[in-house]
């Protein structure tokens, strides 16, 4: 039981010792210590059998750890196996992203970086001591969230409508986007790839549920009824519920994460600076984003391609 009440905040956003605006413990109140223990005991019903197992012991944040190490080793293995595919820098340039576009995702990259790894943090901290550096990654955590929200509504206007799902992304997700093979071939993608768009709905809906779970933690005041009342539930109940969602779907978030920095830092040798510059190599739209170039060249957007000698056109 002293266990389960130790962790019950280490695998969140407020998991560490977080202060009201007065400065005072708020989860080390009186109020609120009796009460987790006098609603943290009827494990039978809800969420509870589920929130005890994953705040009860250290198998949860084993099985993520281990998890994010499958993925960061099977991306040793496809970079030793495969490698990284490499486009002309030298030719044409297609404008790809506004000026809007790239702060948004520059600001969305930069909270990702602060959040995953505080995240993974924040989860083994109690095997790490607690104490400032967990303290410390838990402000950071928050800051970050901070700017990620930022970035949601540009990134929700500029690409949903390019991120719905097309039959041609079956295609794609069936050749795994042709990483898997060293040739470079035309692939069926729009300007967005299928795991570009899992990525986006995995990372904006995513993310969203996770601030909103993660606020919950962080505002719940168990001296008033307050959110949970909405949902006509106990408070108890809806924390478990924000704790379960924010740490599965973490853990979700950050195996995607690291496969998109994957892709566009390694695996597509410098497709990252299309975020920086805005521009893409004519020869990467060429093969990787096939039907967003036909789309391109039928709106007279770009002239048809002397790579189309090269490689052959996709229908």
């Amino acid at each position: 039981m002293t266990r389960i009440l130790t962790l019950l905040f280490t695998l969140s956003v407020a998991a560490m010792a977080i202060e009201g605006p007065t400065g005072v413990n708020q989860y080390d109140s009186t109020i609120w210590a009796a009460q987790r223990i006098e609603n943290i005991k009827p494990y039978e019903h809800g969420w509870g059998p589920i929130f005890t197992f994953i705040q009860g012991n250290d198998y949860f944040a084993i099985a993520a750890l281990s998890i994010i190490l499958a993925v960061i080793g099977a991306f040793v293995l496809h970079f030793l196996i495969i490698g990284p595919k490499h486009f002309s820098h030298e030719g044409k340039k297609v404008f790809a992203f506004s000026l809007i576009e790239r702060i948004a995702h520059g600001l969305a990259a930069i909270s990702w970086i602060i959040l995953v790894p505080t995240g993974i943090i924040i989860m083994w901290g109690a095997e790490l001591g607690g104490g400032t550096f967990v303290r410390f990654c838990r402000y950071l955590h928050d800051i970050a969230t901070i700017i990620f929200a930022i970035s949601v509504l540009p990134m929700l206007f500029a690409w949903t409508i390019r991120m719905l799902p097309a039959v041609y992304d079956i295609r794609w997700m069936m050749i795994v986007g042709g990483y898997l093979s060293k040739k470079k071939r035309p692939v069926p993608a729009g300007k967005f790839n299928a795991g570009q768009k899992a990525w986006y709905w995995i990372a904006i809906p995513g993310g969203i549920v996770m601030i909103i779970t993660g606020a919950i933690m962080y505002f719940q005041d168990f001296k008033e009824p307050a959110v949970a009342s909405w949902f006509g539930i106990q408070q108890i109940d809806l924390l478990r519920y924000s704790v379960v969602i924010h740490n599965c779907l973490g853990i979700v978030c950050a195996v995607f994460f690291l496969v998109h920095i994957y892709m566009a830092a390694i695996a597509i040798h410098g497709a990252i600076w299309s975020m920086v510059t805005g521009y893409k190599e004519e020869e990467e739209v060429y093969v990787l984003h096939h039907y967003w170039y036909q789309e391109l060249v039928k709106k007279n957007k770009i002239p048809v391609s002397d790579y189309e000698k090269s490689y052959t056109n996709l229908k």
